[in-house]
C-alpha cells in the first residue's frame, strides 16, 4: 500500500532544488517506491572533508534533502508544509569515493508529525550512516505568512 498523497515526481524534486545547496552539492533524487523515496549524492570536492571522506554535515544535508520531499509527499501539498524539527546521524563507515545513497522510509506519519528513517550506503551496500528525521506539519498558511 502506498504512503502518498501525491506520487513522487523525481523530475520535479530535481526541478525545485535547482540553484539550492542540493544542486551545488550534486545531489540527485533517483528512484522512489510504495514507502521509500531515494536520492544520492556524490563523494567530490564539494562533499569531502580534508581527510578525504565524505564529510557528515553533507551526508546530514543529503539525508534531510530526502526526507523532507519525502513528507512534503505524504501531505495534501495545497493545505500542509512539512518543515524539519530535529535530525540526528550516526557516521558508521568512512566513505572515501563514489556515491552514497540515502533511502527515506516512515517510522510515524502522524496529523501534526512525521518521523523517517534515513540509511546511507556506499557503492558496495555498506551503511555507512543512520539518521533520525523528524518533521512537523504545518498549515500552508503559517508557513507563507498569511495566517501568523
Amino acid at each position: 500500500m502506498s504512503i502518498w498523497h501525491s506520487p513522487p515526481d523525481i523530475a520535479f524534486f530535481q526541478r525545485i532544488h535547482e540553484n539550492t545547496a542540493v544542486a551545488q552539492l550534486g545531489i540527485e533524487f533517483t528512484e522512489a517506491g510504495e514507502d521509500y523515496l531515494v536520492a544520492r549524492m556524490p563523494h567530490d570536492e564539494r562533499t569531502c572533508q580534508p581527510y578525504g571522506l565524505i564529510h557528515g554535515g553533507a551526508n546530514v544535508l543529503l539525508a534531510e534533502t530526502v526526507g523532507s520531499a519525502a513528507a512534503a509527499q505524504v501531505v495534501d501539498r495545497s493545505l500542509f508544509r512539512c518543515v524539519g524539527l530535529e535530525i540526528n546521524a550516526n557516521h558508521l563507515r568512512a566513505v572515501r569515493q563514489g556515491w552514497v545513497r540515502a533511502i527515506a522510509r516512515p517510522l510515524h506519519l502522524g496529523r501534526t508529525t512525521q518521523v523517517w528513517d534515513i540509511r546511507i550506503h556506499d557503492d558496495q551496500e555498506r551503511l555507512s550512516c543512520v539518521c533520525r528525521f523528524t518533521v512537523a506539519v504545518v498549515a500552508a498558511e503559517l508557513i507563507e505568512g498569511r495566517g501568523a
